[in-house]
């Protein structure tokens, strides 16, 4: 586990839930993906929007997520999002997230990611690639 951790305060919207005004829950997964690039973010100090560019990416590309799913989320809630790197391998990461609100544990997520770049032989797919050792160090 990294010892950089990613925290932000969100507001349920109504948006985020169905009608019963609980919140929707593949809404967490989009939680976690904006929390995932907010804090490479943070931690690379390059805006989101031009990691792939700086780093010759094609994305932090998901290709595994879960999660589980203990109390709701409501309406109008105030909850907070903390994300951090649970282990860095050669080519791909899982990020663990963890969804509060005050005391209580609400949702518990995972994903994996893999650093995405061009494949060499044919630009229209994808291949992985090490992850720099700069970057794994800025998350300590």
């Amino acid at each position: 586990m990294t010892t950089f951790i990613y925290r932000r305060s969100l507001r349920i919207q109504w948006a985020d839930c169905d009608p019963a005004g609980i919140v929707f829950n593949p809404r967490f997964f989009e939680f976690f993906d904006s929390n995932t690039w907010l804090m490479f973010e943070a931690a690379l100090g390059v805006p989101a929007a031009k990691i792939n560019a700086t780093f010759g990416l094609v994305g932090l590309a998901l290709v595994g997520a879960q999660a589980n799913f203990m109390k709701p989320a409501a309406f109008g809630d105030t909850v907070e999002l903390a994300s951090q790197i649970g282990e860095f391998r050669r080519s791909s990461f899982d990020v663990e997230h963890r969804l509060t609100k005050g005391d209580d544990v609400l949702v518990e997520g995972r994903e994996t990611r893999v650093w995405a770049v061009c494949h060499n032989d044919d630009p229209e797919r994808i291949a992985t690639a090490p992850i720099p050792a700069d970057v794994v160090a800025k998350f300590g």
